[in-house]
């Protein structure tokens, strides 16, 4: 397991460094010449600038322009500050550079930050570190936007400057980097949230601080390929049918019939041995036609009010038989149905995964959920997760998605497992959390959430841990998206195609690597 770590955990780490005997002129030493040694890689020839703030990241910029002014290297220092104004470590660090011979230019105009830019191979991006909030306010915003204009590739130092260490968020302006030199640990907003996709390839570099030191209740946690493997649940020699779990999967109104079809085909791709699909009535022919094995069960239904109270009672009698129920795939949102939704929220004894249509009946009285005793897995999207949390849009969850998966266990109860989907999925519960590091474009079309609930729903019935069943599921959905990009395009990819996968990434998951490096 890897962990991410917030800029207040990575500074009370250092601190717990220096009170070791360790200085932060020498952390600041080792990050800089492992930035130097990185920026090697990068670009083995050509021009390297460094664009250097005023705080330490620009102290480990000064210290990278120094390592390969040392190295040969033709390297320019473009600053923002000289170097008698730096506080230490960082003002020290420039003095040394400057010392030696590095070039460097402070940024007093427009003409003379575009000048530096110009017909650079690479630049070194240490304007603004972990400790940054908000936009980025001028003169970095302009430098930032100038990052971008040039046709350089950029190594950022422990963030790209412009994203929030802790959300990932990019409330302004922000590089893009092509690599992330960042130390010692992930930092949150590098694996969620827009700072995922502009940190580019990120490289965790060991400094110097120890393990110990970065030790703490509460982190980000990235999962390996190895770990999920071992959770994977296999047949054994004397497995049935009902041995390997049975999921009870609820859903699929008149005009909607395919999501539960796909939530059903989630379970049995992922291994449930028996699947029960209970629908209202007028569904039946249609559900009878898409899908072969599992049985199918027909529920009273009004078209005015939805399911009845007698749908409610036929429910609770299949749920007897079941060790796991998928709730709401395609159900709609008529009043008979909200409540049947809510009725059976309080009184399934099994794991329930609410999804889809089973989250908005959830949000419009979310009190109701607290009262369940079994574990109670949530699978919203943005928007569905602002409504369960009175958010007045996605948005906010967005700006800050770990504080609003958190927020929705809260909001839930202790037994609640939340995944909030989307770019990175989220796992949260009991204090936990997950980043779920798989998944792409594929996933980004109608009806993929419903094959992640059948998935979900089929490791529940299976017996696992329902921290351990959603995280699993969420990374091999995660995994076949991934595959159903490589051999079909992010374009054409649909939700029948991630199931296709599902097989394939269940194969590289047992051959402990990720697809993409057969």
């Amino acid at each position: 397991m890897l962990q991410a770590l917030t800029a207040a955990q990575i500074r009370t780490a250092e601190e717990r460094a220096v009170a070791r005997g360790m200085s932060l002129a020498t952390l600041m030493e080792r990050a800089g010449s492992t930035v130097a040694a990185e920026a090697v890689s990068l670009a083995p020839d050509g021009r390297v600038v460094v664009v250097a703030g005023k705080g330490n990241n620009g102290g480990d910029g000064w210290v990278a322009a120094r390592c390969l002014h040392e190295a040969g290297r033709d390297v320019h220092v473009l600053a923002l500050a000289a170097p008698e104004a730096l506080a230490a470590p960082a003002g020290a660090a420039a003095r040394l550079a400057v010392n030696i011979g590095v070039a460097w230019t402070l940024l007093e105009s427009d003409e003379a930050l575009l000048l530096g830019l110009a017909g650079v191979t690479l630049v070194i991006d240490a304007l603004l570190g972990t400790g940054a909030v908000g936009a980025p306010r001028e003169p970095y915003a302009r430098a930032i936007e100038a990052i971008g204009e040039s046709d350089s590739r950029v190594l950022s130092i422990d963030v790209p400057s412009g994203v929030d260490a802790d959300t990932g968020a990019a409330p302004g302006t922000a590089v893009a980097a092509d690599v992330t030199v960042t130390f010692s640990s992930l930092k949150r907003g590098l694996v969620v949230g827009a700072g995922a996709r502009l940190a580019g390839e990120v490289v965790v570099a060991d400094i110097g601080i120890a393990g110990t030191d970065l030790e703490f209740d509460a982190v980000l946690e990235t999962w390996s390929w190895d770990e999920y493997r071992d959770l994977l649940p296999l047949p054994v020699f004397d497995a049935n049918k009902r041995s390997r779990g049975h999921v009870l999967v609820i859903g699929g109104a008149p005009g909607m019939t395919g999501a539960v079809c796909l939530a059903a085909m989630g379970a049995l791709r992922m291994g449930a041995g028996y699947v029960t699909v209970a629908v209202p009535a007028p569904s039946m022919q249609v559900v009878e036609t898409k899908l072969t094995a599992p049985v199918k069960v027909a529920l009273d239904w009004d078209p005015e009010v939805g399911l009845s109270g007698s749908a409610v009672a036929r429910v609770m009698e299949l749920s007897a038989a079941a060790d796991a129920v998928v709730l709401g795939c395609g159900l709609g949102r008529l009043p008979g149905t909200v409540e049947a939704v809510l009725r059976l929220s309080e009184d399934l004894t099994c794991p329930l995964l609410l999804d889809a249509d089973g989250l908005y009946a959830a949000g419009l009285f979310p009190e109701r959920l607290a009262s369940r005793t079994a574990a109670t897995v949530l699978t919203p999207h943005s928007g569905e997760a602002a409504r369960l949390l009175g958010y007045g849009s996605g948005a906010r969850v967005e700006a800050d998605r770990p504080a609003a998966a958190v927020a929705l266990v809260a909001a839930a109860g202790p037994r609640t497992v939340a995944v909030l989907k989307g770019p990175r999925t989220l796992i949260a519960s009991g204090g936990r959390l997950i980043a779920n590091m798989t998944g792409g474009p594929a996933l980004a079309t109608l009806g993929t959430g419903d094959v992640l609930a059948g998935m979900c729903g089929a490791l529940l019935a299976q017996g696992l841990d329902p921290v351990d069943a959603s995280a699993l599921a969420v990374h091999l959905h995660g995994a076949a998206g991934d595959l159903a990009v490589e051999a079909l395009t992010p374009v054409c990819s649909t939700a029948e195609d991630v199931l296709t996968y599902v097989p394939r990434a269940v194969h590289a998951l047992l051959g402990t690597h990720s697809p993409h490096t057969d």
